[in-house]
């Protein structure tokens, strides 16, 4: 790649970065058949750059499963007494990652070459935490001061497995693919992230080669301190600006869609098409990421639209997300998450500073993610997507600040209506109307000014009945839209002919 690769200002080019997740790639020849290769030949297999996350399940192993919490390598080596703990985990990774790569790579030399590299990699890491160990037993070292350093070092050896086995799948079938492993293994030179992406795409040539890149990249920002599990989306969105792509693609094994299918039914589900950045991050904000926002924000800075598609299904051109206005007044989709209701009530709150500062900097603290927030004149609630454990951690700080408060937590839903532009459909009043009628009762409904969510807050065990009775909402704004403008063509298929 060109020295001038870090230059925002430069025109796009020819290239998509395109980014794989954990359960698509344990289907690799599946997308040998359908993405890497297909019905391309010659040079219409190159211009593509693909970022890969660890096989599905490897860094659930590798540091805890993401939604049990049960413990991987990391948790036990952070908060075990005991060495066995850590040690049977990370060869319980070994066993993982071999079984994992002979399921997908047919050729003896490659499952070799494979498992000579997970060894390698594995032994590498057994070593480095046994000797950090030995060192943190003496008083002037903390075993605390490094532990950000070795849930990254864990979470490397995961993406740089799967990517070692898809180039090595991949040249196996004749296209010329290049590992690029970003992990930093025995790199001892210090790079921001941008100047990672530079030193790992130096030197290939996008119009011959394939690079198949890791999904973590070690870096001077630490990207696991402030985006944890996010961090495969950030270096993907990373590595398409800095490089100037023409489109970054995220392939999953679904379609965006307006709900869930599997609840709301096939046939009534509706492929989103086409949306913008402000959906994405609402989106995110309730767990149905179709990116990260830390790395949405760096593709709309960019000026790189985004294209979330189906795996699986290359003939669709799946849904596209850019940074423009919205066009037409519609509900697109809808979603709901699992949270916590963390609520302060104090009588002496009226006209009082500073109740909201204390539960922000208590949540903050305890690193508990917010959904959302409602308040009135002596009440606060929080609406946290965080384990119970610590919300109880967080109650118990506001208890002893406010010794006089009522503070409870209340296990509760949340059924968000998302739209580009909701302004003028009565999404609240009609919204409460279809709840009614389906004998889902709100305890909580929240509305900004942007008109591009409103929430409800449920009972648990109504979360499904809502997302069902709700999405009627985008049923409705989509016929009646096709009843005053008719069809119009595809946005997306009209820029395909183009």
């Amino acid at each position: 790649m060109p020295e001038t690769m870090q230059d925002e200002t430069r025109p796009q080019g020819d290239h998509t970065v395109e980014k794989i997740g954990g359960t698509s790639m344990s289907r690799l020849p599946e997308l040998v058949d359908t993405l890497f290769v297909g019905d391309r030949t010659g040079r219409d297999l190159y211009q593509r750059i693909f970022v890969v996350s660890a096989f599905g399940g490897i860094t659930d192993l590798l540091l805890e499963h993401k939604k049990t919490g049960e413990a991987g390598v990391f948790a036990h080596f952070a908060g075990s007494d005991s060495d066995h703990a850590w040690l049977d985990a990370l060869s319980a990774v070994l066993r993982a990652m071999c079984e994992a790569h002979d399921q997908v790579l047919d050729h003896p030399a490659d499952r070799s070459a494979a498992s000579d590299f997970v060894r390698e990699r594995i032994e590498g890491a057994r070593s480095c935490l046994i000797d950090l160990q030995r060192i943190c037993s003496y008083g002037h070292f903390r075993l605390d001061r490094h532990l950000s350093l070795i849930r990254e070092l864990l979470s490397g050896l995961g993406e740089a497995h799967s990517a070692f086995v898809a180039t090595l799948l991949l040249q196996r079938k004749g296209i010329s693919a290049r590992f690029v492993d970003l992990s930093g293994w025995r790199d001892e030179g210090d790079h921001d992230l941008d100047g990672r992406i530079a030193a790992g795409l130096d030197g290939v040539d996008l119009a011959t080669e394939l690079p198949i890149v890791t999904g973590y990249a070690q870096c001077s920002e630490g990207l696991m301190q402030e985006y944890d599990r996010g961090y495969s989306e950030v270096t993907f969105s990373r590595i398409a600006a800095v490089t100037g792509a023409r489109e970054a693609v995220i392939h999953k094994e679904f379609h965006l869609s307006s709900a869930d299918p599997k609840l709301v039914g096939a046939d009534k589900v509706r492929k989103v098409g086409h949306t913008n950045y402000d959906v994405a991050d609402q989106l995110s904000n309730m767990g149905m990421e179709a990116i990260h926002p830390k790395a949405g924000k760096t593709l709309r800075q960019a000026g790189i639209p985004l294209r979330v598609t189906n795996a699986f299904e290359p003939e669709d051109l799946g849904t596209l997300i850019e940074d423009f206005p919205s066009r037409r007044a519609t509900a697109e989709v809808i979603t709901g998450l699992n949270v916590y209701a963390l609520e302060l009530f104090e009588q002496d709150m009226v006209g009082a500073k500073g109740y909201d500062a204390t539960i922000l900097d208590a949540l903050t603290r305890h690193r508990l993610r917010i959904v959302s927030k409602l308040s009135n004149a002596n009440t606060i609630v929080h609406f946290v997507d965080a384990p119970l454990s610590a919300i109880r951690k967080v109650e118990n700080d506001l208890h002893g600040t406010y010794p006089q408060a009522d503070v409870n937590v209340r296990s509760l839903s949340i059924v968000s209506v998302i739209g580009q532009n909701m302004e003028g459909l009565r999404i609240l009043s009609r919204g409460l109307s279809l709840l009614e009628d389906a004998g889902v009762e709100p305890l909580a409904v929240h509305q900004t000014t942007r008109s591009v969510d409103v929430q409800f807050a449920v009972q648990r065990e109504d979360l499904d009945r809502a997302i069902v009775a709700l999405h009627a909402l985008v049923e409705e704004d989509q016929a009646s839209q096709e009843e005053e403008f008719g069809t119009a063509p595809d946005p997306l298929e009209a820029r395909a002919a183009a």
